[in-house]
């Protein structure tokens, strides 16, 4: 993936974002059957999870985890890939969902943010002991935009004691500098877009919460709010422990502690990501030994496409899947 070149046909970051979401393949055969679980929360909420088990066989056998984006699900166009993957190498695979992405509104009156490390940490910890009493074996995280950088700053947070949970993890297209990323998607194209899709289905859902939880917040000021900023400030940061957008932008960015991770990670982000500028990315210098970057000139926000029209997202799951069966064997600690 660090020498993924894009088609001709689909030329610039904004095409490689939006065609592979739309129309792109993701896989050969049928789309993945989930099995879901619904695990309670310490808090009264729940959790939805989706799992292939894939045939049974004696013994371990690795396990995947995904942790999606913003407003995604086990049915994003880059989870259905990896459900491919997984198959194709005999894994299991696991999608959490984020509070209130399962396609039912969620109890508490919290939902998610970018830098919820302690349900990335709740999670994993339950995954990592289902997966023992199955038999054993790897378990891989991979976290996509939002859920890459969520899953960051649990293996930062972590530290040595990642390496209980995971063997190795991985981010994709993730929002490392929340603060440059909130600028980039707030301005121009990105706005007109990129905003305006996401606010559509998180403007409901927070009104939703505000039916549910009578004043959680300002309906007025929300229904005023034009952009993801102003979203963060009026609800997903007062509502999860920050003082403002800055601070949770701040406090939730992954970049600023990267040298502490202490497992495997690999952390991709195409240069031509329409959210995440270019040079708000880390150098090699800039994070600890553990952690390698891929840094493409292509690629767009979890696009990757490959192949002739309409396309292939098999690429990317493909690269980053194998790094992480090999990482397996590198140097924890």
């Amino acid at each position: 993936m660090q020498q993924y070149t894009a088609p001709r046909w689909l030329p610039g970051g904004n095409l490689q974002t939006i065609w592979p979401a739309l129309y792109a393949r993701r896989l050969d055969g049928p789309a993945p059957v989930y099995r879901r679980e619904r695990w309670p929360t310490p808090d009264g909420d729940f959790v939805d999870v989706d799992f292939i088990d894939g045939p049974v066989a004696p013994g371990p056998r690795p396990l995947l985890v995904l942790f999606h984006g913003l407003e995604g699900s086990s049915r994003s166009h880059y989870a259905e890939a990896f459900a491919a993957f997984a198959a194709a190498n005999g894994m299991a695979f696991a999608v959490p969902h984020f509070r209130g992405c399962s396609g039912e509104l969620n109890l508490a009156p919290r939902a998610y943010h970018s830098g919820d490390f302690e349900e990335i940490g709740w999670i994993l910890a339950r995954l990592r002991a289902r997966h023992d009493a199955a038999g054993g074996g790897a378990l891989f995280a991979v976290g996509v935009s939002l859920g890459g950088n969520a899953l960051l700053r649990w293996a930062e947070e972590a530290g040595d004691s990642a390496s209980r949970i995971a063997s190795a993890v991985a981010a994709v297209s993730a929002p490392i500098d929340l603060a440059a990323g909130g600028r980039a998607i707030g301005q121009g194209f990105n706005r007109l877009v990129y905003t305006r899709m996401f606010l559509s289905t998180m403007k409901p859902k927070a009104l939703a919460k505000l039916a549910q939880h009578p004043g959680l917040f300002d309906r007025e000021r929300m229904l005023a709010a034009r952009d993801l900023y102003a979203f963060d400030n009026i609800f997903t940061a007062p509502l999860h422990g920050f003082r403002d957008t800055d601070d949770y932008w701040l406090r939730g960015s992954a970049k600023p502690h990267l040298h502490a991770i202490r497992i495997p990670a690999l952390v991709v982000n195409a240069t031509n990501d329409p959210f995440v500028p270019a040079a708000s990315l880390p150098r090699q210098a800039d994070v600890g030994p553990h952690v390698t970057l891929w840094q493409p000139p292509h690629g767009g926000h979890v696009g990757f496409p490959q192949g002739r029209p309409p396309g292939h997202v098999g690429a990317m799951p493909e690269a980053v899947g194998a790094w992480l069966l090999g990482a397996q064997n590198l140097p924890h600690g």
